[in-house]
């Protein structure tokens, strides 16, 4: 009887398991935030999407209206807010703007917004923790630290630094221009990507009881001509690649305690450009291949590389076309099973299905209609 009893119990309680597992993972759901440039003027800017993480569709569940040229994104580690720029690619002064993130309501809602202290924000990014955010100045080469306070909101920017510099392609190198700035793996350094100058400049972050600084500045120049734009490291932390902007190559280098020491370079495009402008640079989740996004004008393509993990050079794999023009960002599903494109020049994000053994990409039918999408968020909540 009691043998009953206890068997009885024991099923009870692996059923009530496996009904409590189903539900946590139907409870679970992909958000797809989109940032876009406005044309100047207030308008729909930032876009939230419910994304099937099974068929890779969307629906759109809410938009934000009221800001101009919300043409950069970037989530908190956790989630729980998005940061964009505002104003950007105009003759006064930026801003960024936090909003808090409602996961379940797929929608967002304003904190604050504040001076990014210089013209034309381009890039954000944050540091694991949530405390601070950097942001980068295209226009003005500069570069501004905030300290994030505890509900998500910023403080107003704490620290802004001035790049005076030049490079060799007078049409676009007349001074400097930072177009993104990175944290290294242990986050000890910040690493600011400079495409007038053509040199990454290397910071230490200094912690002082509540509040951070950039300091004892490093010089690491790329070769005459490239234009740094965007850089991202392995995330085993012993290797960093960066995207050259002007000469359509991606640098790769070894990384250890804040020295980045180049190994190779390798053309993003297929085919060879009179111009070249190479976009954007992200590594699968699981560190077997790097994307590069390379916007026209005779090749709008990702360019897809396996990374040899051991010395982290770069075998090429293929090349992807994006489906539209002028793919500026993309991004890749937390589960590595998607990539999504913003092709702004077509007003369209493509989806592609990755195929995780070999980094190849298949372009599904479904692509979403936004005018100028320019940025990519996407989060599992």
């Amino acid at each position: 009887m009691i043998s009953n009893k206890f068997n009885l119990l024991f099923i009870l309680i692996i059923v009530s398991l496996f009904f409590t597992e189903c539900k946590n993972e139907k409870e679970k759901k992909t958000l797809l935030f989109v940032g876009s440039f406005t044309d100047k003027k207030p308008g729909k800017g930032i876009y939230v999407y419910d994304f099937d993480d099974n068929s890779g569709k969307t629906e759109l569940k809410s938009v934000v209206s009221d800001y101009r040229n919300t043409s950069f994104l970037k989530l908190s580690s956790n989630g729980k807010y998005l940061y964009s720029v505002v104003d950007s690619q105009m003759k006064k002064n930026g801003r960024v703007a936090a909003f808090k993130v409602d996961a379940v309501d797929a929608k967002i809602e304003l904190l604050n917004i504040r001076d990014c202290g210089g013209l034309n924000p381009a890039h954000l990014e944050i540091d694991s923790s949530g405390s601070y955010l950097i942001n980068s100045n295209y226009s003005d080469g500069s570069l501004s630290m905030f300290k994030i306070n505890s509900d998500g909101s910023l403080a107003e920017n704490s620290q802004v630094m001035q790049f005076k510099d030049s490079s060799i392609i007078k049409s676009r190198q007349k001074s400097s221009h930072i177009h993104s700035a990175s944290f290294s793996p242990d986050e000890k350094y910040v690493f600011a990507h400079d495409l007038g100058a053509d040199k990454i400049r290397r910071f230490n972050v200094l912690v002082e009881n509540t509040s951070a600084s950039l300091q004892n500045q490093k010089e690491i120049k790329t070769k005459l001509g490239s234009g740094p734009r965007h850089f991202s490291f392995h995330p085993n932390g012993n290797f960093g690649y960066l995207v050259n902007e002007l000469s359509g190559k991606i640098n790769a280098y070894s990384y250890t305690n804040g020295n980045l020491e180049f190994i190779a370079d390798y053309p993003s495009y297929l085919q060879k450009q009179e111009i070249y402008r190479t976009a954007d640079i992200h590594i699968s989740p699981d560190g077997k291949f790097l994307y590069a996004s390379n916007r026209g004008p005779k090749e709008d393509s990702i360019s897809i590389f396996s990374i040899n993990k051991t010395n982290g050079t770069l075998s090429l794999v293929n090349h992807q076309s994006t489906g539209g023009e002028h793919p500026r960002n993309f991004a890749i599903h937390p589960s590595g099973k998607f990539l999504i494109v913003a092709n702004m020049f077509s007003n369209a994000i493509v989806i592609f299905r990755r195929d995780e053994t070999t980094g190849k990409l298949t372009k599904l039918a479904n692509k979403i209609s936004v005018r100028n999408p320019s940025s990519i968020q996407i989060r599992t909540y």
